[in-house]
């Protein structure tokens, strides 16, 4: 019997991926006296048009001597009177530091 395995990784670049994606900034709930900011870029869209979400991941800022990791979905798309839209998120970071932050926003409009 053999101890050595191996994994089959798998590396997904969402830049290669046609269609628009959708900046974010927000602020994470207060915890422990402090706060941090979420900042980041969502892929690329999945699903149908009218039905598309977008997954985002990141690491908050550095306050308090630590930082958070997150991840989720957005919701649907929410239209806009000029025919573009945008999308609501929100979550709860990782537990470090003896606690957790949770965080809601929006979307920017679709970018390319």
């Amino acid at each position: 019997m053999s101890s050595q395995h191996s994994h089959s990784l798998r590396f997904i670049r969402f830049a290669d991926r046609p269609g628009h994606f959708h900046g974010y900034d927000t602020l994470t709930s207060v915890s422990g006296r402090h706060r941090h900011r979420i900042r980041g870029r969502t892929s690329p869209p999945e699903g149908m048009k009218d039905r598309h979400v977008h997954y985002y991941e990141g690491t908050t800022t550095f306050n308090d001597g630590h930082v958070h990791h997150y991840r989720g979905w957005t919701g649907p798309p929410i239209p806009l009177p000029d025919g573009s839209h945008y999308h609501e998120f929100s979550g709860q970071t990782t537990y470090d530091d003896g606690h957790t932050h949770y965080y809601r926003g929006v979307t920017s409009e679709a970018l390319s």
